[in-house]
């Protein structure tokens, strides 16, 4: 596929060749092609990455500047380019006109990312301007069956990570992912950003639907403008419930509500009144719910480096065995739900990696597996039929990619 880009600003090109300034305003015109906004033709490149540490002065004398016309390019950068933000790793390509034992640079192209690129003319008149590759929204579908997990079973039907997370933020608050079982079914509708083929993100899933036996949820994507809930069952309830369904993404549960449990460490039976998730050290732990942090530190009994989360006058959550604290939390803080607040780790008695998740219903241990989350605020009233119609509309839709 041709790659396309859009030249997003364009200062003072001038002949690329070594042969001088071109001659007329016609010849100059010439010059301003596409995709780079230079000609490439009489040139050649050579491929490198910003070095670790290296700075914008540096990479340049290094491609073949000298130290004060790599400056004069930093004050050409001006607006279009923050010469601070040059991040190690990212890919430099160098063009060049002579031969390969004497090269004269002439340009140099940093991509700043999979989508946007900065160009430097690094001759007579300095310039530098931006360039972005094509982006094209394309609508998908996508039906999953699981057999062994969601990520497994969606990769292998060539869908992206990315739309698996976007599912998992859809239903964090209906679907158990530790739970999901064999031959439960996903089904959807989403957009994705594509560029030359390769997925950028996805921009919203519009409608899905979740079967496990003979019950269905449905979610369904309409924006009421109020920077509120985004997604609906066809009730129009929403999906947004009061907690979330875990605290983190993608792992397994090594080991469950119980009274009678065997101590991994001790030996002994003791109660175990949490839900263990096993994940690897520095796993990011959200917040279940919006609340206030009661305390953050050492724990008692082995619990290692805790958190403990009260939100409202019914529920509180624990956070046990971290490894450290996100900035910011300690006790008195307020956070919301799904907020970054710690990181999975074996702090305290803990065999290894993991997360022990504790809920508190009026003081008293409950399974979080069980945790019951009232619904959010419903849509509006008038905005039903809308949802109604794409609800009909989807399904119809749907139906035509039934198997």
């Amino acid at each position: 596929m041709m790659r396309r880009y859009t030249i997003l600003i364009l200062c003072a090109l001038a002949m690329c060749s070594c042969k001088g300034k071109p001659n007329s305003k016609q010849e100059a015109e010439d010059e301003i092609v596409w995709p780079l906004g230079f000609r490439t033709d009489t040139l050649f490149v050579r491929e490198s990455k910003v070095a670790q540490g290296e700075v914008f002065s540096k990479l340049f004398t290094r491609l073949g500047m000298k130290g004060a016309d790599a400056q004069k390019l930093v004050y050409a950068c001006d607006s279009i380019f923050d010469v601070r933000k040059l991040r190690a790793g990212n890919k430099v390509d160098a063009y060049y006109c002579g031969d390969t034992l004497s090269p004269i640079l002439r340009y140099v192209v940093y991509e700043r990312d999979r989508i946007n690129s900065t160009v430097f003319k690094c001759y007579d008149s300095l310039a530098v301007w931006n360039i972005a590759k094509q982006v094209d929204t394309v609508r998908r579908y996508t039906d999953v069956t699981i057999a062994s997990s969601l990520w497994n079973d969606m990769i292998a039907a060539g869908a992206s990570p990315l739309l698996i997370l976007e599912l998992a933020d859809v239903y964090a608050w209906t679907v158990d992912f530790f739970g999901l079982h064999e031959g439960d079914r996903f089904r959807a509708f989403y957009k994705e950003r594509v560029c030359e083929e390769e997925i950028i993100d996805i921009i919203g899933i519009d409608f899905a639907e979740y079967t496990r036996g003979a019950d269905t949820l449905y979610a369904i994507r309409y924006d009421q403008g109020d920077n509120g809930n985004k997604y609906w069952n066809e009730k129009g309830e929403s999906m947004r419930k009061a907690f979330l369904k875990a605290p983190l993404k993608f792992t397994r549960i090594s080991s469950r509500f119980s009274y009678h449990r065997v101590h991994p460490i001790h030996g002994v039976v003791k109660p175990h009144t949490a839900v263990d998730y096993a994940a690897p050290a520095g796993t990011p732990v959200y917040a279940l719910g919006d609340g206030t942090v009661l305390s953050a530190g050492w724990g008692s009994g082995g619990a290692g480096n805790m958190i403990k989360i009260r939100h409202n006058s019914v529920y509180t959550t624990g956070y046990l065995h971290l490894r450290g604290f996100a900035p910011g939390i300690k006790a008195g803080v307020r956070v919301h739900q799904g907020q970054l607040i710690g990181y999975v780790g074996m702090t305290g008695s803990a065999t290894g990696p993991h997360l022990d998740f504790r809920v508190w219903k009026n003081g008293t241990p409950i399974d979080p597996l069980k945790l019951e989350s009232p619904s959010a605020e419903p849509i509006r009233k008038e905005n039903l039929p809308a949802l109604d119609s794409l609800y009909r509309t989807y399904k119809a839709q749907m139906a035509g990619h039934a198997n």
